[in-house]
């Protein structure tokens, strides 16, 4: 008589080589495993995760023949460059574990979840008749944002496009005057609230803008969606995606809460700052950080400093090392400004952030609104001042400002910046941002307790995969 055959799942799960979308893969990966799934992190050299981290991971580095992002001249190439030399290396590995099961009483079930960004992996799965599950790491308004840029174009209505035609820079004072452009202030109408301004992509040339679109929008429907994101925050955006692609949609967010897993950090943090924050009031401080890709100039961050000190409030300021060109680190401030930030603040080169965040002592969140960082920070109900450079952070900062009402845009002007501080850690305004920060925070715990949504999606998550 044959011996029964035992069926597993085998999840093969590739990462991006970017912080921002490799830590919520690999805090998915974490709760899959404990549900029994056998987990393979596929992931490029670049920027690889430490496996000493996730000991009960398989891990599969694809050899991609590169360096760093910053080699390109634009990351649209990079990512076709990553996807031409990682994917053969995916695919013979792929066939590799297809192969070795043959012969055993084990059956495995392969499925592919991939970071929206590695795109060929959904060529790969296609080509080898396995199911893929897309993981979009930034906000679920992010699709249709992107989705109708091209439709705009041959509309004559991406008028982002017409504003960087008539503009001879690409700094910060270019995207300050996008900000400023009365007609990019107009609600775009299938999009609202968002902006023309608040579009993707709006500081790319159009060829660009669409290249990136193509490479990220899936030719097919995959077997399902996951957003790292919560049910509540999002409706709109949400239904409109089922609509289009009449797939399973998981809403598992936000995943730093409800998996703690070791720090995924690809600089190191400096956790002297605790101290520097036990000594300080109660929502005192305002934590600023520009996150781990942005590269403001050396204008931007010296009437950062200015408005900072003016405040005269006292702050935790993250300048990464060598992020201003041809400076290693804040020798790029006069001498006065920098006496000046040590008596009223603390810089730092990395920080802590999700404990800097649930901190007693900060009050508010000046940042690139990047996703995971806008999550940790609704997640502990902390307005937030935003700062938004490209891709889906100007969506996000909207939602912020407008939809759910805890944060204030920056404008780029330095009584403007000093002003914005103060409204948001101080007076009435600063309450009512505080309040709605906290309604939120209310909202998530409990939508990542027992039977709350983001707990219920993860379940449902696990069934969809076993049937």
């Amino acid at each position: 008589m044959a011996e029964h055959v035992r069926k597993r799942w085998q999840l093969v799960l590739i990462v991006s080589p970017l912080q921002g979308h490799m830590t919520p893969i690999l805090q998915l990966g974490t709760y899959l495993h404990s549900k029994g799934f056998s987990i393979t992190i596929a992931h490029s050299k670049i920027n690889p995760p430490n496996p000493s981290n996730h000991s009960d991971f398989m891990f599969f580095p694809m050899s991609d023949n590169l360096s760093r992002p910053g080699d390109f001249p634009s990351f649209v190439e990079f990512l076709q460059a990553l996807g031409d030399n990682c994917k053969p290396h995916l695919q013979q590995h792929v066939i590799q574990m297809i192969n070795t099961q043959k012969d055993t009483y084990v059956k495995e079930s392969i499925i592919i979840i991939y970071d929206n960004l590695m795109s060929f992996a959904r060529t790969v799965a296609s080509e080898l008749s396995l199911p893929s599950i897309i993981m979009h790491c930034s906000s679920a308004a992010f699709f249709p944002a992107y989705k109708i840029i091209p439709q705009l174009h041959l509309e004559g209505r991406f008028h982002v496009e017409a504003h960087f035609n008539n503009q001879p820079r690409r700094g910060s004072e270019s995207i300050q005057n996008l900000f400023e452009d009365s007609l990019l202030q107009e609600i775009v109408p299938e999009l609202h609230p968002f902006r023309y301004k608040d579009l993707p992509f709006a500081n790319l040339p159009i060829q660009q803008a669409l290249q990136s679109v193509s490479m990220i929008t899936p030719n097919t429907a995959p077997s399902a969606f996951i957003y790292n994101t919560i049910e509540f925050l999002e409706p709109s955006a949400l239904t409109e995606i089922h609509q289009q692609y009449q797939v399973p949609i998981f809403t598992v967010g936000p995943l730093h809460k409800i998996i703690p897993t070791p720090s995924t950090s690809f600089l190191e943090e400096d956790t002297s700052c605790i101290p520097w924050l036990n000594k300080q009031s109660p929502k005192s401080v305002i934590y600023v950080s520009l996150g781990s890709i942005a590269t403001p100039d050396k204008l931007l961050l010296t009437q950062m400093a200015c408005g900072l000190v003016n405040s005269n409030l006292p702050f935790l300021w993250v300048v990464r090392a060598g992020s201003v060109h041809g400076f290693k680190w804040i020798e790029f401030l006069p001498e006065g400004l920098v006496d000046e930030t040590k008596k009223r603040g603390l810089i730092v080169e990395w920080a802590p952030q999700k404990e800097v965040l649930a901190h007693n002592s900060v009050g508010g969140f000046w940042s690139h609104c990047g996703r995971n960082s806008v999550l940790e920070s609704v997640s502990e109900g902390v307005p937030m001042l935003c700062q938004p450079f490209s891709v889906d952070q100007l969506l996000n900062a909207r939602y912020l400002s407008y939809e759910w009402k805890m944060g204030i845009e920056v404008v780029w002007k330095i009584g403007e910046i000093e002003g914005a501080i103060r409204r948001l850690m101080l007076g009435r305004e600063s309450e009512e941002l505080r309040q709605k920060a906290m309604e939120i925070r209310e909202k998530i715990q409990v939508a990542i307790k027992h039977g709350g949504s983001s707990q219920s999606s993860l379940n449902d998550l696990v069934d969809f995969i076993i049937w």
